[in-house]
Order: C-alpha cells, then sequence, then structure tokens
C-alpha cells in the first residue's frame, strides 16, 4: 500500500478546496495524513442547493493539534509518532556534513547536493568523485545502517559566489575570478595545497595581512555585495526545501532533518566554526555568515533578534566544533574590558544559544591532551587519542593567550582547544561573573564533505573529501612532517556520531533533547549509554529491572544540575550503563573494556583539576594482533554501575562525564594498508609515526554540580 506522504496530503487538500461545491473538505493535514482527507470520505447524498448543503453538512470543526513529548503542541504541522516512549530512547545522526554547495567540497570535485545528502542519510546509495568524462560521480556509497535525523551544514560563508561561478548565464559566471575558482584559469599556490588555497581565494579576500577579518570579492558581487548576498539567500532557500522534501511527518517518524548552516569563522587560520542548527523550518530569510559578521557575538545577536526574538516561532542553538584547531580562540574570553554588567550579558547570551559541543570528528579528537599549561592531577592515559596535531615539532603552550595558524599547522594549542578544559574555564568564570558560558553536552560529527552523514565506521571509510582522497594511495601516502595536517588524510579519521536520548524521533521531541543536552558522542561505534546522577541510587541499580525510570526519579540525567543535596547527604552518587554496539552481520561491533567517569573542578587560584575513575570493567590486557587485525575476545557486552565520588568536596563546584572504552581494534589505515599486496603498499603503511591501532569511545555529556547552593 503506497504511503501517504506530507505533499500528497497537501495536493488533496489543495483538489479538496477546488472541489468545495460538489464535496465539502476542511479537515485540516491532521487528518488527512491517516488518509481520511476527501477523497477517502464516504460520498455524501448530492445536494439540491448549497445553502441545503450548507444546513445538512456543516464543515467540521479543525481537529486538536497533536501534542509534542512535552505535552505542548508541536512547534510545526505534523502528527504525532507512533513510536514513543517517555523513558526515552536513543536515536543517531549526523548535525555536521557538507555538499557540493560548500565551495571547499565543489573543488574537491563533489557534485552531492541537498537531496543526495538526505538520500545517503536514510541509507540510499549515492556516489562520491572522482568524475566521469560527463562530470558525473563514479565511487558508489552507501551506510551500513541508515540514521534517525541529519541536518545538511554547507559554509554559509561564500555559498552565492560557489552558485554563481557554477552556474552557467550567472551575472559572473565568466568572470576571471570564477574561471580561477571552477580551475579553468590555472594558477600556482605555495601553501602545501597546492593550487586549492588560490582558487578558494579567487572568490573571497580578506580585510588584513593576517586574514584574521574576511571580506567578500567585490569584483565578484559588488561594493556592498548585494549580489553574492541575493544568491546566498537562493541557496538557503534551495537547502530548506530539500530537509522539507526528506522530512518524515507522518506517524512513522522514520527520519528527521533539520535546517542548518556553518558559521565558517577562521580568522587568521584558527578554526573557530559554529554549526547553527534550527528547530524547525520557521528559520531566518538569511544565514549570517562569517564574511559578513566576523564577530561570534554578533553572530549570537543576530540569531536572538532574527529567530529568537522574532515572534515567527523559530529557535536555534549553536555548536562549536573540532576546537582543538583553534589556536585558543575558540573558548577564549573575550570583552573583558567591557563593564561587568555587559560581560555578564554576554555570557548568558552565549550560554543560551550554545548548548552543546562537537567533542571529535574526521580533524581529530578534542576532548583533552596531557601537560598544557596548569592543568593539575595524573596524566589520563587515554588523551592521546586522534590529535589531528600530531606531527612533529612539537607546538608551543598558549598559556592565558591565544594565537593564530592551526590549519597550517602553526601557532600555540591552548588548553581551551579541548573541551574538558573548555568546562572548567565556564566554571571559572562562573565564580568571576555569576554565569557560565560553557555549560556544554558533548555530541560528535563527521565534517565529511562528501554529501555523507554518518559515515563514520573505520572499515568502509572512503575518505572524506572527494577528489582529494579518494583512492587507497591517496589516503596512505606518508607526507614530509612539514606539509600541515589539513593536506595529510593519514592524519584524518572517520568521524564520530551524534547520539540523542528522546522519546520519539520528532524534531520538537530531539531539539527538546538538544537543548536539555540528554545527547552523547561516540567515535563512530553505536554502543550507547545512561549516565544518571543523584545522592541516593542504590547499590543494587543494576539489578533493577526498573533502573532506567529510577535513575530519572532518582536524580537527573546526563546535560542536567545534580538537584540540591538532601540532609545527611555525603557525596553525589551517579548511575551507569552502558551497552556495545552490536554491528552488523559482517561486522560485529567491539567488546566494552571499561567505564570511566572524569571529574573536573577549579582551585581557589584558577587552576583546572582533572581526575578519572574506573568505574566497571577496567584493564583486561586486551589486544590486537597488527599483521591480522583480529582482536582479543576478552571483553564485556555491557557495564553497569553505581559509582560515588570519593573526593567529594561540597564546597567547590565540580563537573562528571562518562568515557567508555572499547577494546583496542585497527585504525582504518591499518586495515587498508593490509588489504593491498605487501609490494603495493604506500609509504605511510610503513610510517612509524602513523598510528595503527585505536580504543573507539564513548562520551555523554556532563552532570554538574554547582555548588551548595545548588537547588
Amino acid at each position: 500500500m503506497r504511503r501517504t506522504t506530507v505533499a500528497d496530503s497537501r495536493e488533496r487538500i489543495s483538489r479538496c478546496s477546488r472541489r468545495r461545491r460538489r464535496q465539502p473538505c476542511g479537515i485540516g493535514l491532521a487528518v488527512a495524513l491517516f488518509g481520511l482527507a476527501c477523497g477517502d470520505t464516504a460520498p455524501s447524498p448530492a445536494p439540491t442547493t448549497e445553502t441545503e448543503t450548507a444546513a445538512e453538512a456543516p464543515e467540521p470543526e479543525p481537529a486538536p493539534p497533536a501534542l509534542a513529548p512535552s505535552g505542548q503542541p508541536y512547534s510545526e504541522e505534523r502528527v504525532a509518532c507512533a513510536n514513543r516512549d517517555p523513558e526515552r530512547q536513543v536515536f543517531w545522526g549526523e548535525l555536521h556534513v557538507h555538499s557540493r554547495l560548500s565551495m571547499d567540497a565543489y573543488l574537491w570535485d563533489v557534485r552531492g547536493g541537498p537531496d543526495e545528502t538526505y538520500r545517503f542519510a536514510k541509507g540510499e546509495e549515492i556516489a562520491f568523485p572522482p568524475l566521469d568524462e560527463a562530470g558525473v560521480p563514479t565511487r558508489p556509497a552507501q551506510l551500513e545502517r541508515p540514521l534517525d535525523f541529519a541536518a545538511l551544514t554547507d559554509h554559509a560563508s561564500y555559498q552565492g559566489e560557489v552558485s554563481l561561478c557554477t552556474t552557467p548565464g550567472s551575472e559572473i559566471y565568466d568572470s576571471q575570478g570564477c574561471g580561477v575558482f571552477r580551475g579553468e584559469i590555472p594558477v600556482e599556490d605555495a601553501t602545501g595545497f597546492g593550487n586549492f588555497a588560490a582558487r578558494m581565494g579567487s572568490i573571497g579576500g580578506a580585510g588584513d595581512e593576517q586574514n584574521i577579518v574576511p571580506k567578500r570579492n567585490t569584483a565578484l558581487c559588488g561594493e556592498d555585495g548585494t549580489t553574492c548576498k541575493d544568491a546566498m539567500r537562493a541557496v538557503w532557500d534551495e537547502q530548506q526545501a530539500a530537509a522539507e522534501r526528506h522530512y518524515d511527518r507522518s506517524a512513522e517518524c522514520s527520519f528527521t532533518t533539520f535546517h542548518g548552516y556553518e558559521y565558517t569563522a577562521t580568522p587568521g587560520l584558527a578554526k573557530v566554526h559554529h554549526n547553527v542548527i534550527f528547530r524547525n523550518a520557521a528559520v531566518p530569510a538569511s544565514p549570517l555568515p562569517w564574511v559578513d559578521i566576523p564577530d561570534v557575538y554578533d553572530l549570537w545577536k543576530g540569531l536572538r533578534s532574527e529567530c529568537l526574538d522574532a515572534g515567527i516561532g523559530c529557535d536555534v542553538i549553536t555548536i562549536p566544533h573540532n576546537s582543538n584547531l583553534s589556536n585558543g580562540n575558540m573558548f577564549a574570553v573575550t570583552g573583558k574590558d567591557l563593564p561587568l554588567e555587559e560581560q555578564r550579558a554576554r555570557a548568558v547570551l552565549r550560554r543560551d544559544v550554545e548548548r552543546l559541543v562537537e567533542i571529535t570528528q574526521i580533524k581529530g579528537d578534542s576532548e583533552c591532551r596531557n601537560g598544557m599549561y596548569q592543568v593539575m592531577g595524573a596524566p589520563d592515559e587515554f588523551c592521546d587519542y586522534e590529535h589531528w596535531r600530531w606531527r612533529p615539532p612539537e607546538t608551543p603552550d598558549c598559556e592565558e593567550g591565544t594565537g593564530v595558524g592551526a590549519l597550517m599547522g602553526q601557532g600555540c594549542v591552548s588548553r581551551n582547544d579541548f573541551v574538558r578544559y573548555a568546562l572548567l574555564e565556564g566554571q571559572r568564570e562562573q565564580n568571576r561573573l555569576g554565569v557560565n558560558p560553557y555549560k556544554l553536552g558533548f555530541i560528535a560529527a563527521t565534517d565529511a564533505h562528501n554529501a555523507n552523514p554518518g559515515d563514520a565506521e573505520e572499515y568502509s571509510y572512503q575518505g572524506w573529501s572527494g577528489a582529494q582522497d579518494a583512492t587507497p594511495g591517496q589516503r596512505l601516502t606518508a607526507m614530509p612532517p612539514q606539509v600541515p595536517s589539513a593536506a595529510t588524510p593519514l592524519a584524518s579519521n572517520p568521524g564520530g556520531l551524534a547520539a540523542v536520548w528522546a522519546e520519539e524521533n520528532s524534531r520538537d521531541a530531539l531539539f527538546d533533547a538538544m537543548k536539555r543536552r540528554e545527547t552523547f558522542a561516540t567515535s563512530g561505534p553505536r554502543m550507547t549509554a545512561r549516565f544518571f546522577g543523584g545522592w541516593d541510587y542504590p547499590a543494587d541499580w543494576c539489578e533493577s529491572a526498573d533502573r532506567v525510570a529510577a535513575g530519572y526519579a532518582g536524580g537527573v540525567p546526563m546535560g542536567g544540575d545534580l538537584p540540591g543535596a538532601p540532609e545527611g547527604a555525603t557525596a553525589p552518587v551517579f548511575a551507569i550503563s552502558t551497552l556495545r554496539d552490536p554491528g552488523v552481520a559482517a561486522h560485529p561491533g567491539g567488546l566494552l573494556q571499561r567505564a570511566q567517569v572524569v571529574k573536573g573542578w577549579v582551585d581557589d587560584e584558577g587552576r583546572y583539576h582533572q581526575a578519572v575513575y574506573d568505574v566497571a570493567g577496567g584493564d583486561n590486557d586486551a589486544s590486537v594482533d597488527t599483521n591480522t587485525c583480529e582482536v582479543s575476545a576478552v571483553g564485556h557486552d555491557d557495564l553497569c554501575a553505581v559509582w560515588q565520588d570519593p573526593e567529594f568536596d561540597a564546597s567547590r563546584r565540580a563537573v562528571y562525564y562518562l568515557r567508555v572504552l572499547e577494546n583496542p581494534s585497527c585504525r582504518w589505515n591499518q586495515l587498508q594498508c593490509l588489504a593491498l599486496p605487501e609490494g603495493e603498499r604506500p609509504s605511510g603503511c610503513n610510517d612509524p609515526n602513523v598510528p595503527r591501532v585505536i580504543q573507539e569511545r564513548l562520551w555523554t555529556s556532563p552532570i554538574w554540580y554547582e555548588g551548595p547552593a545548588a537547588g
């Protein structure tokens, strides 16, 4: 039986309007979605007059709006999901991926657009570069397991220029800048990126020598940029239309799309990007791109005025991504010369809009790094994971400052390039201002540029940047140390996934979960975790048949603030449950090794402290044979524990999150090296600087203890 779609229903309602004199119909979209629109109703006796029709067959009252899991009407027109669980279920997705609409992806011969992006997310096959003689991608690709939700987040900056330069007949198509961008006018560049940087630079510019402030190319866009801004709005409309086409508004709730874009701030080649994700289709008329709005606080102000306070039903969050390349700029506290009340207002603005952070992706991990400035506590043996800047020489520490150039492997590395320490910087600001601007839940993403959301498996990794890393030879060739990691495919990894605990797979349910930070991140596998914090979870919580309900009833889930301590409580108690990824038939998931609670706090001198506790499982001597990639059989299908902080200080704020580790396994490059005949293996297969083994992992959003006045 053919399923009724939203488009079908709207068309049927339209037909009803045209036929109203023959058959009454005014029952609304919600009823139409259940197949009860005009064509499916029982025929009425033919009336003798229009007056008699009105008297005998009055139009029914509109159906009441469907209610979201929050108990409020949905923020958009849709029906309720048939699969709704009040104890919440996990949904897997991607909130950071690029298509041909992004300037860099187009230069890498990516031709998949918004529709291909959402088709891939739903499990359909698409094609990656290289292109054939007709310009058609030739490399088939498909997810092993479809996603539940996705957002296309193409670079807002220069979208208009890309569209105009690649659309024959546009008003600037025949310009020199567009010819350079398309590769029809040859250029040379000595940055280590070949001619890529020069081609990118042909459609943009900078207002200063260090490329701190961007600007549009007036030769292409006009003095006021109107030509390119108008084209950007048209591309935004194209993205919105695709998201609406692929969103399942029926009771099946099979797939959810979100409208979004990337605010691609790259001052001085320090990466300070933020993804902008909207609740529903009520969105501003245009993105707010870095090229026009170089101060990120102006982005948040613009989102407040054009979305949150605009009275159009708009809601939005922003998500900083791979802060490991920000030279300390992503979470730097700026504006300290402003009046204190203005500083507080800025902190509140950021806290209200920025709810999540991307902890890992293809460009490396951003959880933590050992040996950073004034970070106290024992080294964390599992911090040495997928560091993008792993190539020598060692880079300097920014200490309390910032730098530039990280994308080129230049400038300093800051503790605030890493999410664990950004959480503590937020607590330090809370001590100073009374507001924590960095109260962030965790997700992961790919940031892939092949229109391929969620493509995060090690065993099927095909690269992330179109024609640049399309073959094993390209991906596995070692590069000299002076070549930046951004031009070294071996430094990349497949990225991770975002997981959300929500009642159902609808925009409102998922977005509410993201705002309350009930999310977790994985490095690619679909292992799951529950993490609750309270004061009196029983020791036998793991044996309880209703432990999830007890977890919610006894405290808060990941992303929440611990409730106030009851009289007699000595330390918070955390209830932890995690399950391995079952994988797929040909590729079973890995066994779990251990679950750890990571704790952080700030002392009276403003120094950061960290402590890591094994709370379930532990060192099991698991290993992997790099000659065959056979893994050890020891490990766990699930881990569960109730843990109480043994070093709790009730007078001091603290933050806790759960990290779960699989047993070691082969990294993607080792799998691909072993798949080649020994005599045909590229140089990267023998490079001692390239890691061959990884430990896949999961991170939950934190739970915060706010001090004795909390609750």
